[in-house]
């Protein structure tokens, strides 16, 4: 664990100076990222954008007045737009163990201040392990929102900082993150070579791994809100690791106590009212539950629990409750990967 902690570091320490470096693309984003993240972009200092290494863009709506948690933070790319949206009423911390791009982060704070027109910074940056945020003062239950961006996978304890998400979250809240997944279990031999690992390849979630991490720390269900295939050229790379088929994907999870490990049928319905910022016509709560505005949608008991004790209640409306029992709810089905079997949630 020590040893991969230490490759880890240096390979994002030294190695990396911007995206150029990588090797592959596994750590960057593909496609325009939300109207609402696109439009803070231009406010972000440049050296902090091209030391950027993500899979996507794990920041949901309705963050204003929110406390916000990123998990291996970098040079805060992910943090400063976060500190945007929630606005001078909320909060973000970002925590990231390597000092040369933490460092980075907190050499623009003023500095993003001011091009956000804030009186005085809303964000806060910690050096330390995701692993242990009870020694970087994360307090149980005072987060609203975790988000990471391709950085669980680096993590050598996993199942730590899924306990550790799941402590620090408020009930209700929200851990949105993107990250590499895999369709196998990598071996030992290739997860612990540098550069596998540096490259997000070698420390990937098989995804069933992941299902029962998940239950594991609390979460009976979860969902995929996007998922693409990741591919990469031929090379050194293809050819140790080139037998697995890696997807990167973006998920999204509530601390809610009423989940159920399948999606069970209440007779339930849910209608979104449109009043989400950006997201005036519909609201997709993932890969395969788009609500158009004023159209109510049959929904199981996870479904109408995650509108409707969030911070996304304001934009719901559910009938029924969980009073009449009929059965299995057949009426979810995901695209890819978010559950489906006996085994798992159907969602």
């Amino acid at each position: 664990m020590d040893e991969i902690i230490k490759q880890v570091k240096e390979y994002y320490g030294k190695k990396l100076q911007s995206r150029e470096d990588l090797t592959t693309s596994t750590c960057c984003c593909t496609g325009a990222p939300p109207v609402e993240i696109e439009g803070v972009l231009p406010l972000i200092a440049d050296e902090i954008l091209d030391r950027f290494y993500g899979c996507g863009s794990p920041l949901p709506p309705l963050l204003e007045g929110a406390t916000v948690l990123d998990l291996g933070c970098g040079t805060g790319r992910d943090v400063y737009i976060a500190s945007k949206l929630v606005g001078e009423s909320g909060r973000v911390i970002g925590v990231d163990m390597t000092e040369e791009q933490i460092g980075t982060a907190m050499k623009y704070q003023e500095e993003q201040c001011r091009r956000f027109g804030f009186e005085s910074s809303n964000v806060r940056f910690a050096q330390g392990y995701i692993e242990d945020l009870a020694a970087l003062g994360v307090e149980d239950g005072s987060v609203d929102v975790v988000i990471s961006n391709c950085v669980i996978n680096l993590s050598p304890a996993k199942e730590r900082v899924f306990d550790e998400i799941y402590r620090v979250l408020r009930p209700g809240g929200e851990l949105f993150f993107s990250d590499v997944f895999s369709d196998r279990r990598i071996p030992d031999a290739l997860a612990a070579d540098p550069l596998l690992r540096g490259e997000c390849l070698g420390g990937v979630m098989y995804t069933e791994d992941f299902r029962r991490l998940m239950a594991k720390a609390g979460w009976a269900d979860f969902r995929y809100t996007s998922v693409r295939n990741v591919g990469f050229s031929e090379g050194d790379v293809k050819d140790k690791i080139g037998f697995a088929n890696f997807s990167s994907r973006t998920v999204r999870a509530f601390k809610l106590d009423d989940l159920e490990d399948i999606c069970e049928d209440y007779g339930q319905t849910a209608t979104y009212d449109g009043s989400i910022p950006g997201h005036p016509h519909f609201f997709d709560l993932d890969d395969h539950h788009r609500f158009f505005t004023g159209k109510p949608m049959l929904v199981c008991g996870n479904t109408a629990s995650m509108v409707s004790r969030t911070r996304y209640a304001g934009a719901f409306r559910v009938t029924g409750d969980r009073s009449v029992h009929f059965g299995r709810f057949d009426g979810c089905a995901p695209k890819d990967g978010g559950g489906g079997s006996e085994a798992g949630p159907c969602c």
